[in-house]
């Protein structure tokens, strides 16, 4: 087994510049799983770089020790265009310049790339379908040319993620608890990472309407099996976006924490052989996304939280007040912001200057709310 560090330059837009793209893979090549990971997709959400900053001398060591039992390919910092987009000494990596895509949203949709094609060669052998889905993906990214440097960055990533069996995405949002979106298929199998990350929240949804990066990989496998009821496709891509708390807390011990948690999981699904400390405490059931408030103002103001991160709030419930800014009443008038929906604030809005259509917290509820359709995320 060996412990590699890669690289490949991306050619830029523009004359004569380019980005560095590094990572690493370590354990057997022929493996039967594969697990892909990557951090700072939105580049300018860094606590996913710290925790695999120390994740990756624990993978060097197993890898020297022979007890790896998957191969894994290990982006730290997948976005090398949004690390450089610093503005006025403000860096803005959720959003890429050129185009003003979010990096995260917008990926290939998998199925209409190689369904039909599939569809015609699927037999009644499990492992000969995983095999040949895998390789129709490969022939159709074979087949792209990818002409934008964006183009190129998520064409080459999408090689080297396709054929693996976890794909975990770091992420972080504006100031937050640890919670998980996912998939319901990933989620029946990634519940153990969800009790080691700590996770406050499980939010599901087979399509939350923005084609995020981890819905890509999942979602192939799920609409194939429902297309395809009379043949064998064993769901083989888990994937999951992780939030790793705030943009902020890109801290050593913490990230020291989350990284040895993480190679908990790995343990514990027998991806690295080892024993296992004591189990963590169970994380809290799944719920669907279509339950979690995205509240948001219609207004522009300066925020005033009444709610901490963590706290239940009940429907109706004022989170916070919104002072007003201009206007016969500006700088004396708050006006309340109620909560939507009875749950938990597992995010709240760093920066408290907000204008209209802004999203300040989220809530977790149970039920289902029924104006939540269609587009689920924040952006």
């Amino acid at each position: 087994m060996t412990f590699e560090r890669h690289t490949r330059r991306i050619q830029a837009d523009a004359p004569g510049t380019h980005a560095e793209l590094t990572w690493f893979t370590c354990g057997p090549e022929n493996a039967d799983r594969k697990v892909y990971m990557q951090a700072a997709l939105h580049a300018d959400e860094q606590p996913g770089i710290m925790v695999l900053h120390h994740l990756l001398p624990m993978l060097e060591k197993a890898s020297t020790d022979g007890t790896l039992k998957a191969h894994f390919v290990i982006f730290p910092m997948v976005n090398p265009l949004g690390m450089n987009q610093v503005h006025f000494e403000v860096h803005g990596g959720r959003y890429h310049d050129r185009s003003g895509t979010n990096f995260n949203r917008r990926w290939p949709d998998l199925f209409a790339a190689v369904g039909d094609t599939v569809a015609l060669k699927l037999t009644n052998d499990g492992a000969e379908n995983v095999r040949l889905i895998r390789n129709e993906i490969r022939l159709w990214l074979e087949q792209q040319h990818p002409v934008t440097a964006l183009q190129k960055l998520r064409h080459f990533i999408m090689t080297q993620a396709y054929d693996a069996d976890y794909v975990l995405d770091l992420h972080c949002d504006n100031e937050a608890l640890n919670h998980l979106f996912v998939t319901p298929d990933s989620m029946d199998e990634l519940t153990e990472l969800a009790d080691w990350m700590g996770s406050v929240a499980q939010l599901t949804a087979e399509d939350s309407g923005g084609g995020s990066f981890d819905e890509v990989w999942p979602s192939l496998w799920t609409r194939l099996a429902k297309a395809h009821p009379e043949k064998p496709i064993p769901f083989s891509a888990r994937a999951a976006t992780l939030e790793y708390r705030g943009q902020t807390d890109v801290y050593d011990q913490l990230g020291k924490t989350d990284a040895q948690n993480l190679f908990n999981f790995l343990l514990a699904k027998d991806l690295i052989a080892g024993s296992l400390p004591s189990l963590p405490e169970k994380a809290a059931a799944p719920t669907p996304l279509t339950a979690t408030e995205m509240l948001r103002v219609d207004r522009p103001g300066l925020l005033a939280y009444r709610v901490e991160l963590g706290e239940h709030v009940k429907k109706g419930q004022p989170v916070a007040d919104l002072i007003a800014l201009d206007g016969p009443d500006a700088f004396i008038e708050r006006t309340p912001i109620l909560a939507g929906t009875s749950g938990r604030v597992i995010s709240r809005n760093l920066s408290k200057y907000v204008v209209p259509g802004n999203s300040i917290a989220k809530i977790v509820g149970t039920e289902p709310l029924a104006e939540r359709q269609g587009y689920l995320l924040e952006d």
